[in-house]
């Protein structure tokens, strides 16, 4: 186009010291931009050729910023972001069954569903993330909050075997989920449903196998925690004579809208069934790291082919949502496990946080990188800072250097959510106050619980 006929477009976000696409060739340009009309990328490169064929409606100069795709979190529990640091410094299962398990009893409601999850979305858009994947209970709250803070989300309402917080008769599975898909939010498709099926431990196989064939006739993703633990690893081997994958495998509910998050204790058989499946696996080394349930096999999987994305598990095991904290520690952690400084290198990392995440959930054709036809999810980092320079690789900068904080602008869907640092779509501080607010009744009902713990268990 010569420049009397310049394409109008909504944005044009010009002069990012670095463009990083994130796409498959981890495409990276010195002063570059991206041209957004409506929801879409119509064009990403050098800020010159840009120029030289659109011009924008909006426009925002991003010097002294990296331009880069929005992160996918692909495992997390956001209501849970109520119960960040409540218990830590525990073993699982003492963690599970006296702190988490009576405060969610006690706590979990819609209500504060809707709230954790809003804080949780403020928290990762600030961040830098502009997609989740969630499981938890009382999702169509959770659904709510997502679609008020802009951020996209995968709502995964929990199904388990035994009484939840939204529902005390689990042998009515199949209708609380059918309830939850058919009164899902319609607004929009930033924000879609799914299902989770906690775990093979806690979901017989009927379970799975309706839960799965409810997933596989809407065509959404079901998710699912696998080989978390030795102890699941024992335990489902004891009641159907297969470790959990394979278990998975032999019910058929493996196939590439399957998500199963974790996956630690995974063997070399597992994860060929996984590879052949097309299933995919959520990585989530600090969450872990801090219940120390092991290191995950990612180089193994890669290796063999497994998509696999990255995720920070929720608040109450991890304790917070910053993905590019997650990276580094990810990258890092492989290289000490394996004693090879090659294991897990920084475009791995950067890539199960943007491309590898959108493919572990079946996205990849809409997010994760920066190519004409994709979704405008974008985040704009600030490098005028003192971590941050000098840069010479971005890629590597912004597994080992970058934070969370360091984020000044976000866009998801190509409307723009955060601005100079602060969220646009939510007021944060009634947010963080409504928050606390519940937090002080948390922390009562926690010390009573304690105390009553230390009676129980004598002098």
């Amino acid at each position: 186009m010569s420049g009397n006929l310049l394409r109008e477009v909504d944005w044009l976000l010009i002069n990012a010291d670095w463009l990083v696409a994130c796409d498959p060739a981890m495409s990276r340009f010195r002063s570059g931009g991206v041209a957004i009309e409506g929801d879409l990328i119509v064009a990403a490169g050098p800020s010159s050729e840009l120029r030289s064929h659109f011009r924008g409606r909006r426009g925002i100069d991003l010097s002294g910023h990296l331009l880069m795709p929005g992160l996918i979190n692909t495992h997390t529990h956001a209501a849970m972001s109520l119960f960040r640091g409540i218990g830590d410094d525990l073993p699982l299962d003492r963690w599970l069954e006296q702190i988490i398990f009576p405060v969610e009893k006690a706590f979990v409601s819609p209500e504060n569903v809707y709230l954790g999850t809003l804080l949780s979305a403020v928290e990762m858009l600030k961040s830098g993330t502009t997609t989740f994947c969630d499981g938890y209970f009382f999702e169509e709250t959770a659904a709510r909050a997502a679609i008020e803070s802009g951020i996209r989300a995968v709502m995964g309402q929990g199904i388990l075997d035994f009484p939840t917080p939204d529902l005390p008769d689990p042998s009515n599975f199949q209708t609380r989920a059918e309830a939850f898909l058919e009164g899902f939010p319609a607004q929009t498709d930033r924000v879609r449903p799914s299902l989770f099926c906690h775990s093979p431990y806690t979901c017989s196989p009927e379970t799975l196998k309706r839960i799965k064939e409810l997933c596989r006739s809407r065509k959404i993703l079901f998710q699912t925690h696998l080989c978390e633990t030795r102890w699941e690893i024992d335990e489902v081997v004891k009641r159907y004579g297969l470790s959990p994958g394979m278990h998975l495998d032999a019910l058929g509910v493996l196939d590439e809208l399957t998500l199963c998050a974790h996956a630690i204790w995974l063997s070399k058989e597992e994860i060929l069934s996984i590879a052949r499946s097309g299933a995919s696996v959520s990585h989530c080394p600090e969450g872990a790291a801090m219940l120390g349930s092991g290191i995950a096999p990612i180089p193994d999987m890669v290796s063999h082919g497994v998509k696999v994305g990255l995720g920070t598990d929720g608040c109450a095991s991890n304790n917070d949502l910053d993905l590019f904290s997650e990276m580094g520690f990810a990258a890092k952690i492989h290289k000490v496990f394996r004693k090879d400084p090659l294991a897990c290198p920084a475009g791995q990392a950067l890539s199960m946080a943007t491309l590898g995440g959108a493919s572990a959930l079946g996205l990849e054709n809409e997010i994760g990188s920066i190519e004409p036809g994709k979704k405008a999810d974008l985040i704009a980092l600030s490098l005028n800072q003192p971590h941050l320079t000098p840069i010479y690789d971005p890629v590597s900068h912004i597994v080992y250097a970058a934070r969370g904080s360091d984020v000044r602008f976000v866009w998801v869907d190509g409307r723009q959510v955060v601005e100079d640092g602060q969220v646009l779509t939510v007021n944060e501080a009634e947010v963080l106050s409504e928050a606390k607010r519940i937090g002080n009744n948390i922390l009562s009902f926690r010390n009573r619980q304690l105390a009553k713990l230390r009676r129980c268990s004598g002098p």
